[in-house]
């Protein structure tokens, strides 16, 4: 059976639980593996069991990449594929040694025509797509990089923000900068100036914020 501590699962009705088991295989990626080459998402749809996947553009001429999601435990991908049937001109790379969950495409388009308990699972999560790639653009079109830094770093800390929550932790700064549309040494810049104030702490690849108030005081977003 699917792993039914996991977000969204849970919820699940045993119906859709026997469904995804039958058609499901398991896989294991390892960190900075790039992955789905060829048609492999025209066929399959995945579930993160573990470990962290980030979906990108990257502009060949430049080098410039932007990270659009990083998917965790209990995320799906790739929803666009799954609705719409057309491929989706973006890639794949593991952040971390992970584990997916593997299930034929078709068999999910099934669930969605047949399942009132997959859907109640599915449509939400989607909304929550939809919200953050929302969010995305209007952050990178309206907000400065310090201020979008600063409110991923607020962000990271707020349970109820669960495409966000805890999501900087243990990544690089290349990686952060890659999230909010910049380069590393921006990032390190701003970091450092946050540390200089005493609003921030950091070690190693952890951020501990010291001062929310006080970051809060920094933007206008809240």
């Amino acid at each position: 059976m699917l792993p039914d501590t996991v977000v969204p699962f849970y919820n699940l009705d045993t119906n859709a639980q026997s469904e995804i088991t039958r058609f499901t295989q398991r896989l294991s990626v390892k960190k900075g593996e790039t992955l789905f080459g060829g048609d492999e998402l025209l066929r399959y749809f995945y579930i993160v069991i573990s470990g962290k996947i980030k979906t990108y553009q990257l502009n060949f001429d430049n080098g410039k990449e932007q990270t659009i999601f990083v998917y965790r435990e209990g995320d799906m991908f790739d929803t666009i594929v799954l609705l719409d049937g057309q491929p989706h001109d973006v890639m794949y790379e593991a952040l971390e040694d992970s584990e997916l969950l593997q299930l034929p495409i078709e068999e999910v388009r099934h669930l969605l025509r047949t399942n009132e308990s997959f859907n109640r699972m599915f449509f939400p999560y989607l909304a929550q797509q939809m919200r953050h790639v929302e969010e995305l653009a209007t952050d990178l079109s309206l907000y400065s990089t310090s201020e979008r830094l600063i409110k991923l770093l607020l962000q990271n800390l707020d349970p109820n923000n669960r495409l966000k929550y805890k999501l900087i932790q243990g990544l690089s700064n290349t990686e952060i900068a890659k999230l909010i549309g910049t380069v590393r040494h921006v990032v390190e810049r701003h970091l450092k100036a946050l540390k200089a104030d005493g609003t921030i702490a950091t070690k190693n690849k952890d951020i501990q914020i010291l001062d929310a108030n006080r970051l809060l005081e920094k933007i206008n977003l809240f």
